[in-house]
């Protein structure tokens, strides 16, 4: 089904987060009329990132875009795409093109302040913090230890993606406490920009029990963030590795951290073991769950989510072969999230360069209209709001971007 099609078919979807599904799925570019019209001194086209790419060795490529609505479209131009759209500028405004066709009129995210400024140790701050519409985010680690024996998950470029673009362009691995606590301070200084901070990073499992390390992390990192505020919780979340309930206690009561994610990645157990073998064979995935299910009783119902990368229970050959079979299994699980306060939301799968599935095939796009009704519809059945990570704090997920017309 065509892009229209499946608008027409599914009109109780925003438009905006189907057209959010089809262009992260099929990837983007740019003309040289839609790249001139970056502005270096008030667009965002530089940042520190986790996952996926900042644009496969285009200079001053722009992070994302922002649809009419105010939601976002969060993907970068990849290599390994065969049918992307493009972005083109048409009478002084951009517009998101399909086979010269004009789909949608899109803005650059614009940069903040703080943006052009340097910690104390000499960090651009750029470096340590990226900005969403409304949120600081901070990776203050981008190296994942399940794949130092091979165990990275199958969809994932961490590590290809660090080792690369952070060498380049000389990025630090590993962030400072004192460069997290400087760039905080300066982002606040902006009025009414930021409404929460999230963190998240590469999996770390040395320390006296599995993960403890990447929990000393976090609690250090989010305790120099913190120290800028009055109050010892503030509006924050982190998206880490599934913690035990001593490892999550120990967060919640040293640090001003709110709300939890851990990601299940892959919402069925047998692929779950395949895709995400080094999660397996350290946690597996029934424990997984389990902790992030046991969080809820620390963080409270609605504080709680979980992750998945929508599609990707379709990667051949062990793959679901049946879209519908696949979409059903998938909403079943997490139904039973839901049923005990967990939120779960979903990315849509990219294939990227660097990634174990970097040749895969996504499924249809109608498929991502249906998985982000059914989302949707199941936290509106269950009373969970997603506040942490909707469309003004995060913008990746088309799925919460329903949300905001509840």
């Amino acid at each position: 089904m065509t892009l229209q099609e499946v608008i027409r078919k599914y009109h109780d979807v925003s438009p905006f987060a189907i057209i959010k599904a089809d262009v992260t799925r099929r990837s983007l570019s740019y003309t040289e009329k839609a790249l001139r019209a970056v502005d270096p001194r008030i667009h965002q086209y530089e940042q520190r990132v986790l996952i996926g790419s900042n644009g496969d060795d285009q200079a001053a490529v722009p992070v994302a875009l922002t649809l009419r609505d105010g939601s976002s479209i969060i993907a970068m131009p990849s290599r390994t795409a065969t049918n992307p759209y493009v972005v083109d500028e048409i009478d002084g405004r951009l517009w998101l093109t399909d086979k010269g066709e004009a789909v949608e009129e899109v803005e650059y995210w614009y940069k903040p302040a703080y943006y052009d400024q340097f910690t104390s140790a000499g960090t651009p701050m750029w470096q340590v913090a990226s900005a969403r519409p409304q949120r600081i985010d901070i990776d203050p680690n981008s190296h994942c230890e399940f794949w130092n024996k091979g165990g990275g998950c199958k969809f994932c470029n961490i590590n290809a993606n660090s080792a690369k673009s952070h060498k380049e362009r000389n990025i630090a691995k590993r962030l400072s406490p004192r460069d997290v606590y400087e760039t905080v301070r300066e982002a606040l200084k902006e009025p009414g920009a930021f409404t929460n901070l999230k963190m998240s990073s590469g999996s770390i499992l040395s320390g006296e029990q599995l993960l403890d390390d990447e929990v000393d992390m976090y609690i250090e990192m989010l305790q120099a963030a913190g120290e800028n505020f009055k109050t010892k919780k503030f509006p924050s979340t982190i998206v880490a590795s599934a913690f035990s309930e001593k490892q999550l206690a120990r967060l919640y009561e040293n640090t001003g951290l709110l709300t939890y994610t851990s990601d299940i990645e892959i919402p069925n157990e047998a692929l779950f073991a395949w895709i995400c073998k080094g999660k397996h064979e350290k946690v597996g995935y029934q424990e997984w769950k389990r902790r992030i299910i046991a969080a809820v009783d620390i963080f409270g119902p609605g504080n709680v989510s979980t992750g998945i990368v929508g599609g990707c229970e379709t990667a051949q050959p062990h793959g679901f072969q049946n879209e519908s079979e696949a979409l059903k299994a998938v909403l079943e699980e997490a139904e039973d999230f839901a049923s005990r306060g967990v939120s779960v939301v979903h990315t849509v799968w990219v294939p990227m360069h660097g990634s174990a599935f970097h040749k895969q095939k996504t499924p249809s796009l109608e498929y991502y209209a249906q998985l982000a009704k059914g989302l949707h519809n199941l936290r509106r059945k269950y009373k969970l709001n997603i506040d942490m990570d909707n469309y003004r704090k995060c913008g990746n997920h088309p799925d919460t971007d329903l949300d905001r017309v509840i």
